[in-house]
């Protein structure tokens, strides 16, 4: 019988990626997403319980411009490795090998310290021939109204 092994994430990072890139040019990125969720305990307190993520990405989505405190969005699925201490333990690691990741909300726009955003700037003029003041506008409509309809199709 066949299997699904399929995570979302919807967290913020915790610290900055640790990129690490190989002899091949294949870039890793780990990073540490926090996800929380609220309850409220038998005395009706609300508690938040905070759950701690490890993620790897691989190749381009290692190249994401990500930070601490970034808001994301991650698909992937679990895969647990092992490897054998210093002492000669084995040890366990399950982390989120992602497929997918999105930035929601970046820390700079959450903290709103780094600056405002840049005025809007004005579309072009892309036909500033046809352009024409709110007075020829109005007085141009009504001259349609009182117009003749015309037997001449545009097609």
């Amino acid at each position: 019988m066949a299997g699904v092994n399929r995570v979302i994430l919807v967290g913020n990072l915790g610290k900055d990626p640790e990129i690490m890139t190989f002899e091949n040019g294949v870039k890793r990125a780990a990073i540490s997403v926090a996800t929380t969720e609220s309850y409220k305990d038998k005395e009706g307190n609300w508690v938040d319980q905070t759950e701690w993520h490890n993620v790897v990405l691989w190749r381009w989505l290692a190249e994401k411009n990500l930070i601490k405190g970034d808001t994301v969005y991650i698909e992937g699925k679990l895969k647990t490795r092992s490897w054998d201490d210093k002492d000669g333990n084995k040890r366990y690691t399950t982390e989120v090998v992602a497929d997918k990741i999105t930035r929601l909300i970046s820390r700079k726009d959450q903290a709103g310290s780094f600056g405002s955003p840049p005025p809007p700037t004005e579309a072009p003029e892309y036909f500033p021939e046809r352009q024409t003041t709110h007075d020829q506008q109005s007085s141009a409509s009504v001259d349609r109204v009182n117009e003749e309809p015309s037997d001449d199709l545009p097609f």
